[in-house]
This record gives structure tokens, sequence and C-alpha cells, in this order.
């Protein structure tokens, strides 16, 4: 990824964030079928931040992890300031839930025929 985005591997799934260690100062979470974990994570960041960009010191972070039933996101991330807490992570759940975004975010980042998730 481009200078600055840390991609962090483990067991369970990986983390995209802006910070050497993701913080999660606010985070929303969303279920979604068996994907490609880094495509996923990157274009929910590029919304995310479109969403966010003014919320003063945000670095975004996106978790993605594997379940019994697909995937598990977390996004969100760090912010430096003060901001309203409730109504931000509202727009950022209604942003994880949109239909038409998660239709985008699910054909772009289907399985391939290798079954990669990563």
């Amino acid at each position: 990824m481009s200078k600055g985005w840390h991609i962090t591997r483990d067991a369970q799934g990986l983390t995209l964030s802006r910070l050497p260690t993701a913080r999660f100062d606010l985070s929303a979470q969303a279920a979604f079928p068996a994907l490609r974990m880094l495509p996923l994570a990157q274009m929910i960041r590029q919304d995310m931040w479109r969403l966010l960009q003014n919320l003063r010191g945000f670095a975004p972070a996106v978790r993605v992890e594997r379940n019994d039933n697909g995937l598990l996101v977390t996004a969100g991330g760090a912010v430096t300031s003060r901001f309203p807490k409730a109504r931000t992570e509202a727009q950022l759940d209604g942003l994880l839930h949109d239909s038409a975004l998660r239709d985008r975010w699910q054909r772009s980042a289907r399985l391939t025929q290798r079954k990669d998730v990563l």
C-alpha cells in the first residue's frame, strides 16, 4: 500500500492503519461474507476517510477478522482531538451498513478461484 499505511496480519485476520499500532477511539462493526480481506479493508478505509476527513486528528484503522460466518469488520481509528463520539460512531455505522457501498465492496473483494482470503 502507499507510504504511511501499516498492514498487520495475524492468525485471525489483518489490520490496516495509519499508525504503526492501530487504536480505536471510535469504531463501528459489521459482518460480511467471506471476502478478500485486504481489498475490503482498503475500500472501507477510503470511504471512511471521505466521510470523516474533517475530523481533526483522525487516523483511520480497519480490522478484518475471520469468524464462523465469514468476516467481522471493525472500522474507526484514533482521534487526537475532542469529537462527538456517539454521533460520529453513528455516521460510521451508517457507512458500514449502506447497502450500495456494501454491494460495491463485496463485488470488488469477492474471492477468486484460488480462494485466497488475504
